[in-house]
């Protein structure tokens, strides 16, 4: 996943970056809105995050600018103008969602997460997912790995697909339960360390580096380091 971080204060820029690439996300950095403008029309992002007060260019520009161009990357202003009005220039520019500085990082985190979880949720799953050399055929619910065909039932396939969609970004526990099971009753939280055991045995080969890592007290990621 893809990041885009269009802000002039140092002070929060370079703590945030650091945290987001800990998270596991690729993350680009600009300092004022003309060069934010540039990366966003130029480059494919799977998330912009702008500051409202730029130099150059604001925050509301780039997002206006970028919706004209009919890109629908999901936007994020990080702001100090906290009135319902500013709330609603915002939004009519086409921002997704709006936090007021100062903020929790853990805070902005989970609206990272929530905006790449509906971008990904909103756009058409590819036939084949593939991450190193592990295949997922989403529709015939089969995996391969090296070319060897491997059986998996709906919540596999289900579970596999949510990581590969999500490569090398950590799934927190809460992510995977809502995900796999939403509008039904959450088991017990044993059930998701069985069905990962299950899947690792599936489609991970003895000898070879791990793949589906587990982040002690956290959650999951797939990755192939």
């Amino acid at each position: 996943m893809k990041i885009l971080l269009v802000d002039d204060e140092i002070e929060l820029s370079d703590p945030l970056s650091r945290i987001l690439l800990q998270e596991g996300y690729q993350v680009d950095i600009a300092d004022n809105g003309a060069v934010g403008m540039e990366l966003a029309l130029k480059s494919q992002y799977d998330l912009l995050v702008l500051d409202w007060m730029l130099p150059g260019k604001s925050g509301l520009e780039i997002c206006r600018e970028v919706r004209s161009h009919s890109i629908d990357t999901p936007v994020l202003f990080l702001t100090a103008k906290d009135t319902i009005d500013d709330r609603v220039d915002g939004l009519d520019a086409g921002a997704d969602d709006y936090l007021v500085k100062p903020f929790e990082l853990r805070e902005l985190l989970a609206r990272v997460r929530a905006l790449l979880r509906r971008n990904s949720s909103e756009t058409n799953i590819s036939d084949r997912l593939k991450v190193a050399d592990l295949e997922l055929d989403v529709e015939n619910q089969l995996a391969y790995r090296r070319g060897k065909a491997i059986d998996l039932s709906e919540k596999e396939v289900k579970l596999l697909t949510y990581f590969m969609q999500h490569r090398d970004q950590l799934l927190t526990h809460e992510e995977i339960y809502s995900y796999l099971w939403q509008a039904e009753e959450q088991p017990s939280s044993n059930v998701l360390a069985a069905l990962v055991r299950l899947l690792r045995r599936k489609v991970e080969i003895k000898g070879e580096a791990q793949l589906i890592h587990t982040v002690y007290g956290k959650g999951y990621r797939l990755g192939n380091s």
